[in-house]
């Protein structure tokens, strides 16, 4: 791995927001969805959720330019899946839906752990959504549409959270943990050795401060050794 990448990705592993995901209920378009994964990497969100019953929801990697390699989502049959997911983390669970409560979205604190609930291109939010959420928030508007397509949304609400945490220097100081990020090095800065360990079943070595491979010789012996899947193939 080259000292540029490895630099790159140990800034965005230290930027990594745990305590901030975005919620998709039922979105259908993959164009949104992946819309929605690439804004949610560029502010530094770690993980986002979908609320989706069919397990043929995909993104593809040309629409999403790669943002599923950094970005992962966790899927739910539902959303009472999810919110328990959130509750346990305790987070203030915001849907974006017009009510009597709701507020303007820039008026609610978004250094505090947060999910935001985001509804589909038809229905909007959830009935089950927005009886959960703790508050209500809205994108006011002044031409004559009534709504922003999901993924445009959910992009101002984003950079608007990311506005409130930078203001609190709540950027810069690396959350995630130890393994998870000897993984990202390994898998993002030596791919094909990490397809290779797949594929042949070795554990993943560490990584040094250098972004080199640490392993011993038995290791790079079984690394080394030929592929017996490939073997079967020819």
């Amino acid at each position: 791995m080259s000292p540029e990448r490895f630099a790159r990705i140990n800034h965005m592993l230290d930027h990594r927001q745990v305590d901030l995901t975005v919620c998709l209920d039922v979105v259908h378009k993959t164009q949104n969805i992946a819309a929605v994964l690439r804004t949610a990497d560029s502010v530094g969100i770690h993980q986002i959720h979908a609320v989706w019953p069919d397990n043929a929801m995909w993104v593809s990697g040309n629409t999403a330019s790669g943002s599923q390699q950094w970005v992962k989502t966790i899927r739910h049959q539902n959303f009472e899946q999810a919110n328990q997911a959130f509750k346990a983390k305790n987070m203030q669970v915001l849907a974006t839906t017009f009510s009597d409560t709701a507020v303007d979205f820039r008026a609610v604190d978004y250094t505090r752990p947060t999910a935001i609930i985001m509804g589909n291109e038809r229905d909007g939010v959830s009935k089950e959504a927005i009886e959960a959420a703790d508050q209500h928030i809205i994108i006011p508007m002044i031409g004559m549409v009534q709504s922003l397509n999901v993924s445009v949304a959910a992009a101002l609400i984003m950079y608007e959270a990311q506005r409130q945490r930078q203001a609190a220097n709540m950027y810069g100081t690396r959350q995630l943990d130890h393994a998870y990020c000897q993984t990202m090095l390994f898998e993002q800065g030596h791919p094909v050795y990490a397809k290779a360990c797949r594929r042949k079943q070795i554990p993943y070595p560490a990584i040094d401060d250098q972004g080199q491979i640490v392993a011993d010789e038995q290791w790079w012996q079984r690394m080394r050794a030929p592929d017996p899947q490939a073997l079967m193939d020819d």
